[in-house]
């Protein structure tokens, strides 16, 4: 019994110091084996190795993928024309060179970020002043981002070489500071109001304009019309008195006659009017009284 239990503890002293020399990379890190707290071999292929049982050898993993670093600080920069701006950006960055990145910068990626961070603000403060808030927000971004990516990499690989690489350097926001953020908004808003009353006023000069001018127009037709019926109207009237001319002409008396009973006919249109004249001296009743011949005496022109 006590036979196979040394057995069992000799198997599994034998798996547990077998383990611990044993160990695998993965493809997406570099692994980094350590020999008494030196760095003895970065493995950069992945796959299983061995080393030697701790505390002779350990073994670190640093990431080897592309890397994203985001801007966390909203303290504002001055442009060239002294305006404080605030810039949100991101850097794509890796580890190329993991002996160096350990000796340089530190253990972990953490450590990289932190002072890569540092970096990328300095030289994006740099930048922005040497800049106007136009020229951040037109073409010339570009120019911008690539001089701050030439400036990183300047410093990342100086006299002590970071083992990083910096892909690109982006600029994700360029915003005003939020207390000059509320007086340019109050300024524009002030502006399009200026701009809506000015079209308004505009548009009621134009539309007071419009209307005077039709009103004009109309005037103008209505006097047309009126001067062209008034003259049709005469030219209706002269034709009729030439026409009544002309009949009248033919017979006089009947004429006479005719005037007459239309006379009367004026005079007596409503049952309450009244006239007051001597029949005998007034020339009105001449007909009533026969002075005029009948119609059937006269003899007919021709």
């Amino acid at each position: 019994m006590n036979r196979v239990g040394f057995i069992a503890s000799t198997i599994l002293v034998v798996l547990a110091l077998m383990s611990s020399m044993l160990f695998v990379v993965d493809q997406r890190q570099f692994g980094v084996l350590y020999a008494l707290g030196q760095i003895k071999e970065v493995i950069t292929e992945p796959g299983l190795n061995f080393k030697l049982p701790p505390p002779f050898q350990n073994v670190t993993y640093i990431d080897k993928r592309l890397l994203t670093l985001d801007s966390t600080d909203t303290e504002p920069m001055l442009t060239a024309e002294k305006q404080r701006v605030v810039i949100d950006w991101y850097v794509r960055w890796r580890i190329s060179e993991p002996t160096e990145y350990i000796r340089n910068v530190g253990l972990d990626e953490s450590a990289g970020a932190m002072q890569l961070n540092r970096v990328v603000r300095n030289a994006f403060q740099e930048e922005i002043n040497k800049r106007t808030v136009k020229e951040l927000l037109s073409v010339k971004r570009e120019a911008l981002m690539a001089d701050v990516k030439r400036e990183v990499l300047d410093t990342v690989r100086g006299a002590k070489p970071w083992g990083v690489d910096v892909v690109d350097v982006r600029i994700t926001r360029v915003d005003y500071v939020e207390a000059i953020t509320e007086s340019v908004y109050r300024r524009m808003e002030a502006e399009r109001k200026r701009v809506a009353n000015e079209l308004r006023s505009t548009g009621a000069a134009e539309g007071e304009k419009i209307r005077a001018d039709a009103d004009r127009q109309r005037e103008i037709t209505i006097a047309n019309a009126y001067r062209d019926a008034q003259k049709v109207k005469g030219e209706g009237d002269a034709e009729a008195a030439r026409i009544y001319a002309e009949a009248f002409g033919r017979d006089p008396q009947f004429a006479q006659f005719y005037r007459s009973l239309d006379a009367y006919k004026a005079s007596f249109s409503k049952k309450s009017d009244v006239m007051v004249l001597d029949p005998s001296s007034s020339d009105f009743f001449k007909v009533f009284r026969g002075g005029a011949p009948a119609a059937s005496q006269a003899a007919p022109r021709k």
